[in-house]
């Protein structure tokens, strides 16, 4: 197995991973979501499936260019429930270790959306698998 097939399936996996504790444990999602989203219990349970299927389309050749482009617009649509963990951490006075990886997780986004599409695109030989 080649070290991008290896990071391919490590990063499906975490998604589809994601994706069930979203499904599992719905009210830790739902306590993060700005006060501004419409149907938040919804947006949950969307998010989770999106992540479920998005990471388990990254380990199927057929699949893999579309699910890079739904997980990407998921990282794009979660960030709001980012910046309101941070939020919530400092109107809480949390640990300030906290609030610095809280911090970090904002531009870790970023890299996240740029390995979704990474993985989700063909290799240097223009293969996909």
């Amino acid at each position: 197995m080649r070290r991008r097939d290896l990071a391919r399936s490590a990063f499906g996996l975490a998604f589809i991973a994601a994706g069930v504790l979203h499904l599992a444990l719905p009210r830790q999602y739902r306590a993060v979501m700005p006060r501004w989203l419409p149907a938040p219990d919804t947006l949950v349970v969307v998010s989770g499936v999106v992540e479920i299927a998005g990471g388990a389309g990254l380990l199927v050749t057929r699949t893999r260019r579309t699910a890079g482009v739904g997980l990407v617009l998921l990282l794009i649509a979660v960030l709001p429930a980012n910046v309101e963990m941070l939020r919530q951490h400092r109107e809480r006075g949390g640990a300030s270790w906290g609030e610095a990886l809280l911090w970090l997780r904002l531009p870790l986004q970023g890299v996240l959306i740029w390995w979704a599409w990474r993985l989700s695109r063909p290799d240097e030989r223009g293969e996909l698998a």
